[in-house]
């Protein structure tokens, strides 16, 4: 079953075989867990846990070590990630697999759009053992 996308008034009166449709522009950007990443959240059905958003990563900006717990799919927009795999850049997709584990860093900010099975979990830092949210 297709669900509404988070907050989005536009969907809440969807019939169940019609297309959501998203303004981009109208989502609000929303703090994440970690300092200097926010993100708008396309579509999200938390009873599967699937969700792709839209991210935002400032200069710097790092995501603490976590472990997949199903596959993601990420498509940098700008700027680019690093972490202890490589880099992904400007044009680049990137699928990392069910129990890949990672710190992420963006040396100079990043907008990427990332597609989630279901979410990662920390472990290190003050949310260890927390799946992210």
């Amino acid at each position: 079953m297709v669900t509404a996308t988070l907050d989005y008034a536009p969907h809440l009166a969807v019939k169940p075989m019609q297309p959501r449709y998203v303004s981009i522009d109208d989502l609000e950007w929303r703090d994440t867990s970690c300092l200097g990443r926010e993100r708008k959240i396309l579509f999200q059905d938390k009873e599967h846990g699937l969700m792709t958003a839209l991210g935002r990563w400032e200069r710097d900006a790092e995501l603490k070590f976590h472990e997949r717990m199903d596959i993601e799919q990420s498509y940098i927009l700008e700027g680019r990630l690093v972490d202890e795999d490589g880099e992904s850049r400007a044009g680049d997709s990137v699928l990392r697999p069910i129990g890949n584990r990672r710190r992420a860093r963006a040396p100079e900010g990043a907008l990427l759009i990332a597609v989630f099975q279901r979410p990662s979990v920390f472990l290190e830092g003050p949310f260890a053992g927390q799946a992210m949210v």
